[in-house]
C-alpha cells in the first residue's frame, strides 16, 4: 500500500492514480490537535486501520493523482538518523567503513514540489544525496539484526541535502545537514510488503532531466537489519522515524539555483523539487566522478556567485 498526505495535509492511499481521502477514517480514532501527526500515530496503530484502508483503496473512490497537491508524508518525523559513508562505492573501497550515523533535524523535512533553499553561507559546495530511507513501525530498542526487519513499516525517498566545506575544521554535520529544507521526502510511503527485497533496489537522482546518480542499494555497505541493529542499540526508534541508508557519492553534483531534481527510488515513486538560492551561486555540473577521473580529489570548484574565489 502507498500511504500519504495531501493538500492541507489529508491523509490517503493511492489506488493506481487515483488519491483515496482517508483522514475522516482515521482521524475518528486517533487523537491529534493537528493532522500532520497523525501519519506517524497511524504506523504505530496499523494493525488496527490496515484492513479499513485496504478496503478504501479497493473502492478507489476519490481524486486524481494529478489534481492534488502531495505533501511530505511524514512532515513531522520523531527523529531522523542518517548512515554515514554506507556504500562500497561500485566496489573501490577495500573494504566497508565503520557504522557511523548523525541526525539531521526534522524541521529540515520539505515534500513533493517543495524547494530547497541554499543558504548564505561560505560552503565550497551544496549537493542532494539520492537514499533509500526506511520508516520504522514499531519501537526498536536493542533490536538484534535477526529481527530487525520485524520493525520496518515502509520505504521513501530521501535526499540528504548538504553544506559542504563549512568553517571551522571538524565542526561538520550539524551545520552542513540539519539546514531547513536539506530533508526531502516523498511522494509517499510504500508499506514493506510491496517491496520483495530493498537491498536490490535501482536509485536514480537526475538535475534538470540529466542523470547525476545511478546506483543499486546492493552496494550498500552494511545492510538495513545490521543499521537498525546498530542505531537502535544506541536510542530508541519510534514509530515514523526515518533512517536514512546513505548513498553512493560517486555521482553527488552540485545544486544550484532554478534546478529541478528528480529522486526515483525503484518501487518508491518519483520525488520532485526545486532549488532556491537568492546569491545564483553556480558551479561547474561535473559529478565527483568525473572530477576523479581528471584526476582532483577536490570538490567542484564554484565558478561565481558569492563567496567564489576572488570575490
Amino acid at each position: 500500500m502507498k500511504i500519504l498526505h495531501f493538500d492541507n495535509y489529508r491523509l490517503g492511499v493511492l489506488a493506481g492514480a487515483t488519491v483515496v481521502d482517508v483522514t475522516d477514517l482515521v482521524a475518528a480514532r486517533i487523537g491529534h490537535a493537528d493532522r500532520r501527526e497523525l501519519m506517524p500515530k497511524l504506523i504505530a496503530r496499523w494493525d488496527d486501520f490496515a484492513a479499513a484502508l485496504r478496503d478504501a483503496e479497493r473502492g478507489a473512490k476519490g481524486r486524481k493523482l494529478d489534481e492534488v497537491t502531495l505533501r511530505a508524508p511524514l512532515p513531522k518525523p520523531g527523529s531522523i538518523v542518517c548512515m554515514a559513508v554506507n556504500y562500497m562505492e561500485d566496489g573501490t573501497r577495500a573494504e566497508p567503513a565503520p557504522l557511523n550515523a548523525f541526525h539531521k533535524a526534522p524541521s529540515a523535512v520539505i515534500g513533493p514540489g517543495e524547494t530547497m533553499v541554499l543558504p548564505d553561507v561560505p560552503a565550497t559546495i551544496f549537493e542532494g544525496e539520492a537514499e533509500l530511507a526506511v520508516v520504522i513501525g514499531k519501537r526498536a530498542t536493542r533490536v538484534p539484526r535477526a529481527r530487525a526487519m520485524d520493525h520496518v513499516f515502509g520505504y521513501v525517498n530521501f535526499i540528504d541535502g548538504s553544506a559542504r566545506g563549512l568553517p571551522p575544521p571538524g565542526n561538520v554535520f550539524f551545520q552542513m545537514k540539519s539546514r531547513d529544507t536539506f530533508a526531502p521526502i516523498g511522494p509517499w510511503i510504500t508499506t514493506a510488503d510491496e517491496i520483495d527485497d530493498p537491498m536490490k533496489l535501482r536509485v536514480r537522482l537526475s538535475v534538470n532531466g540529466e542523470t547525476k546518480q545511478d546506483f543499486s542499494t546492493s552496494d550498500m555497505a552494511h545492510d538495513i537489519a545490521r543499521c537498525i541493529e546498530w542505531v537502535s542499540a544506541i536510542h530508541t526508534l519510534e514509530p515514523g522515524d526515518i533512517l536514512a541508508t546513505g548513498t553512493n557519492h560517486r555521482g553527488l553534483s552540485a545544486f544550484m539555483d532554478g534546478d529541478r531534481i528528480e529522486l526515483e527510488v525503484e518501487g518508491l515513486g518519483k520525488l520532485a523539487i526545486g532549488v532556491r538560492d537568492a546569491l545564483c551561486r553556480t558551479w561547474s555540473r561535473e559529478t565527483r566522478l568525473d572530477r576523479q577521473n581528471k584526476g582532483f580529489e577536490t570538490p567542484t570548484p564554484q565558478i561565481g556567485g558569492k563567496y567564489a574565489a576572488g570575490t
